[in-house]
């Protein structure tokens, strides 16, 4: 069995041609090149001992990646156009490779690699990574939000609902993935909302679910036709007769598709309505789910979610400081402190306060929710005096024993 010298050795000796390159052209110096060996001499020895830890391999791939950093500054600063940029990219990718088959148990490490593989749009490497990390680490929820978000942002919701879903089901004493996946769906409904406000985006909207709506779960997301069976992974693939079929929408058909719940925030719903019975679920989790939703001003379902979610805290935790916290706040949803229409809903709000305040069963808790809320509006330098007045008197008053 091969020592760390002869490993290190045989490793090194595959980047010989590269240095050879930078020498011919110029690109460093003989003593710079020393340095570099030197360097790699030094991290190859580190990462290849028995003691190596996840950080060293880190470490080396940070070096590297500034390595071709500084090498594809040198080549447009002399003007070289030969030197291929995929040698240092391949071994940047064989290092990360090799790190996570010697720390399979490092997420950092499976992050780092995926992130490497965005950085260089390498998709059919990412996919199998992705779905390697996902195997090994199937109960780590900012694994599957990172799968559920880049599907997302590719326009493939059916595919971040696939790994949504199956996080959620894996990770059901954690909260991340469910509340990444609302927030996902609400940026789905602002986006076919967007849709519905130009020519023709109705109907495009329209389309685009109903289309997705008969899909199957694809599991991993490996289904380009140039991807090669490794052996590792099984394909499942939409049926031939819903994917070829072409849909046509005459008026009838657009009026059913226009009630259709999931274009009315049914989907957010239902993922909290499933959140409220699993074993992390909180006042705090709630509160989470409140804020979330509250923040999507541009989602024509935002306060029938918002109050689904407000009337479920009032019944589960009437007296919580969390569900008078997110009760205050309700008639402030959207209004901005210039708005005609603040001093209205300021009024409500602080009536629901007064009236907090007396039921509530933590009013420290809650008095510092407020506090820590109304602060931020009254640095604004626009804040109308009257309004500046009460908010002030609202704070001091929260401040006595």
């Amino acid at each position: 069995m091969a020592g760390v010298p002869e490993k290190a050795r045989f490793y090194l000796e595959r980047a010989v041609p590269q240095l050879r390159e930078f020498e011919s052209k110029g690109i460093f110096t003989t003593d710079e090149i020393r340095a570099l060996v030197r360097k790699r001499t030094d991290f190859e020895h580190l990462v290849l001992s028995p003691g190596n830890k996840p950080t060293d391999w880190l470490n080396y791939a940070a070096w590297e990646k500034s390595l071709e950093t500084l090498r594809a500054k040198r080549c447009r600063r002399l003007q070289i156009r030969a030197s291929s940029k995929h040698t240092g990219q391949g071994r940047i990718f064989g290092i990360l490779e090799r790190a996570v088959n010697r720390h399979p148990g490092s997420i950092e490490l499976w992050k780092e690699y995926l992130a490497y593989a965005k950085d260089m749009k390498a998709t059919k490497r990412y996919r199998k990574i992705m779905t390697r990390a996902l195997r090994m680490h199937p109960t780590k929820p900012e694994l599957w939000v990172l799968a559920g978000r880049r599907s997302a942002s590719n326009g493939d919701m059916q595919a971040a609902r696939g790994f949504f879903m199956r996080g959620a089901r894996f990770c059901s004493r954690d909260a991340t993935v469910w509340l990444e996946y609302a927030r996902c769906e609400m940026e789905w409904l602002g986006r076919m909302d967007a849709k519905k406000g130009k020519r023709g985006g109705t109907e495009r909207a329209l389309r685009e679910q109903a289309e997705h709506s008969d899909d199957e779960i694809k599991f991993p997301e490996e289904d380009s036709d140039d991807d090669e069976a490794d052996g590792h992974t099984q394909l499942v693939l939409p049926d031939p007769e819903n994917s070829t079929t072409k849909r046509v929408f005459d008026e009838e058909a657009t009026k059913k598709l226009e009630g259709n719940p999931a274009l009315d925030g049914a989907i957010p719903l239902a993922i909290f309505d499933i959140a409220t019975k699993q074993p992390f679920f909180s006042p705090s989790i709630a509160e989470q789910f409140f804020d979330l939703f509250a923040s999507f001003a541009s989602v024509s379902a935002q306060a029938r979610i918002v109050q689904h979610v407000l009337d479920s805290m009032i019944l589960q935790y009437p007296n919580d400081p969390a569900t008078c916290f997110c009760r205050i706040r309700r008639p402030l949803i959207n209004v901005d402190a210039n708005a005609p229409s603040y001093p209205k809903a300021l009024r409500e709000a602080l009536t629901h306060l007064k009236s907090s305040l007396s039921t509530t069963n933590d009013t420290s808790r809650l008095a510092e929710k407020v506090r820590s809320w109304i602060e931020p509006i009254l640095t604004s330098e626009d804040l109308d005096p009257g309004i500046r007045i009460v908010l002030e008197h609202t704070v001091q008053s929260l401040r006595k024993p």
